[in-house]
């Protein structure tokens, strides 16, 4: 029991993707597109409440095709949130935009609203051109749109949300991903569904989704031959992988209700630690759960995050410190970057625990006796 490994975010797969994925490949539409990438557009549709998805190869490709859509052009900028995974700030330089970092603010650790306000104003009087916000949900939990969304529309900047993390999530009653004008999910392995690997752009802008349609499929020009006037890319999602998706979304709700439910236990389990804090959701929205994330206070644990994350690793217990901040990369050296301290705290103090809907009870409970024994 003690060697079985416990990961951090495991895909979950029941009969009904084999299913799924059985119907795909015996219909006979093996080759990219068909019925199911259809049908799964439409779910996502009907789950959200968006009035057009896209289903496409990635999170990123959705990222850089909602820029595209929305203007973005090489030299300008970009507002990424410094505390994020990589690919949200890589999209943007696939534009030539320039990703400008802004720190976070500690309830949901999405964009800090304040700091927003302050560099959209400096730009302005500077004149540069910031083309686009992207406000990310952090693990699953929505940024604080009741602020960021005003500012933006205060200096006329639109608002891509990055919801790769928080599917199903909401913002008060708002599905996570819809707040702006456009919005994208992930369907990677480890996320709280899967198509092994995917992702969607949805929007109510139908001129944009269809826009980002004609650029993911090469930018084909209707000709009985190849013809293309403008730049393309093959990122157009799979019929057989749109069907693992459209069963795992049909299961969306009791995964997020797994998952919820290993949070409320680690935060049961944890509760009589001095400095351990089980992350709770934000008082705007609430989030899927994704990951549970626990926070060790550096003054009274100092180095706990790194000496729990190295035991339960010799116990073969998946842990991972919460993002590294982007302004921390090597790769974004010297980029812009307006901080506050928190992303800075939260990579030092932060840990992902696993939270994947498989793990039973006792998985539950021999992570958190992992960090009691280290702790107490």
């Amino acid at each position: 029991m003690g060697d079985r490994p416990v990961l951090l975010s495991q895909a979950h797969v029941t009969d009904l993707e084999v299913q799924a994925l059985t119907r795909a490949v015996t219909s006979g539409w093996v080759a990219p597109l068909g019925p199911e990438v259809d049908g799964f557009e439409q779910d996502i549709c009907g789950f959200t409440g968006a009035r057009h998805a896209l289903a496409l190869s990635s999170g990123t490709a959705a990222i850089h095709l909602a820029l595209l859509g929305l203007d973005v052009k090489p030299g300008d900028e970009v507002i990424v949130p410094t505390l994020t995974f990589g690919a949200t700030a890589f999209a943007v330089t696939y534009t030539g935009a320039r990703p400008i970092f802004i720190d976070v603010e500690e309830q949901s650790w999405g964009l800090d609203p304040i700091l927003l306000e302050t560099v959209l104003a400096e730009r302005s009087r500077q004149g540069f051109r910031v083309a686009a916000i992207i406000p990310v949900d952090l693990l699953g939990r929505p940024a604080d749109y009741d602020r960021i969304l005003p500012v933006a529309a205060k200096h006329g900047v639109p608002v891509l949300v990055d919801a790769a993390e928080s599917l199903g999530a909401t913002h008060h009653d708002r599905p996570a991903g819809t707040m702006g004008r456009a919005g994208v999910y992930s369907f990677n392995g480890n996320k709280i569904m899967t198509t092994s690997g995917g992702g969607m752009l949805v929007s109510d802008d139908g001129e944009l989704v269809e826009k980002a349609r004609f650029w993911s499929t090469q930018s084909r020009e209707p000709f009985p031959w190849y013809e293309h006037e403008e730049i393309g890319y093959n990122y157009r999602l799979s019929n057989i992988l749109a069907a693992l998706g459209r069963a795992q979304l049909a299961r969306l709700p009791e995964m997020i209700e797994r998952r919820r439910q290993i949070r409320r236990m680690y935060t049961e389990m944890l509760s009589g630690l001095e400095g351990v804090v089980v992350t709770p959701d934000p008082p705007w929205g609430t989030g899927n759960s994704w990951l549970t994330t626990v926070t060790f206070d550096r003054e009274a644990l100092q180095g706990a995050s790194t000496r729990v994350r190295e035991t339960l690793q010799s116990q073969n217990i998946e842990t991972r410190p919460i993002w590294k901040p982007m302004h921390q990369q090597p790769v974004f050296r010297g980029h812009e970057a307006h901080l506050n301290g928190v992303a800075d705290r939260l990579f030092e103090e932060g840990l992902c625990l696993p939270s994947g809907v498989g793990l039973s009870d006792e998985d539950i409970e021999r992570v958190s006796d992992g960090i009691r024994e280290l702790l107490k």
